[in-house]
């Protein structure tokens, strides 16, 4: 494939790239893949300066004047963008604990440790109840025992309830945070 050809792409992280022939500029200023400024050179010797690396001329940023272009292998900086869109997306992980309206009380210390693990690693969580046949009835109730679950928590870590304790469906749900 021509280097010319490389289609117009938008990255995950919706940073849209010109690579080589797609670039408008007249002049552009160039750094290298080390990271090392060029300094301003015309379009065509900036892509044959690229070309000679075997590599891309890929425009990272039209607001400055004239605009910043990389050399660079844009496969590899397509790889990294996403690696990073990946890695942003887990950092606000949402991990879900559900509880039964009959659980025993050694079972919500089981929960309890798997919340406080999860409060570490930096996570967001949904505590969910859900409510089956006739336990929909007692949902004053149900809300009680969530409360009591909650505040079982926050004895041991200091927390931020996200979205309060509402109704959905077929039960309750809340979201909390490490404060």
């Amino acid at each position: 494939m021509d280097k010319g050809a490389i289609p117009f792409v938008s990255t995950s992280l919706n940073k849209k790239f010109l690579v080589n022939n797609q670039i408008r500029a007249e002049k552009v200023r160039v750094v290298d893949e080390t990271g090392k400024q060029l300094g301003i050179f015309s379009l065509e010797e900036a892509i044959h300066l690229a070309e000679e690396r075997h590599l891309d001329l890929i425009q990272m940023t039209d607001r400055a004047d004239p605009p910043v272009c990389k050399i660079s292998d844009f496969g590899k900086l397509l790889y990294e963008q996403k690696k990073k869109a990946k890695k942003a997306k887990k950092v606000g992980e949402l991990k879900e604990i559900r509880i039964s309206f009959n659980i025993s009380s050694h079972d919500l210390e089981t929960k309890i440790k798997q919340i406080e693990k999860f409060l570490g690693e930096g996570k967001k969580i949904r505590i969910e109840m859900r409510l089956r046949g006739r336990e929909k009835a007692l949902q004053e109730i149900a809300k009680q025992k969530m409360k009591d679950f909650i505040s079982m928590i926050q004895e041991k870590i200091p927390l931020k309830i996200e979205r309060e304790l509402k109704k959905v469906g077929q039960g309750l749900t809340i979201i909390i945070s490490k404060s």
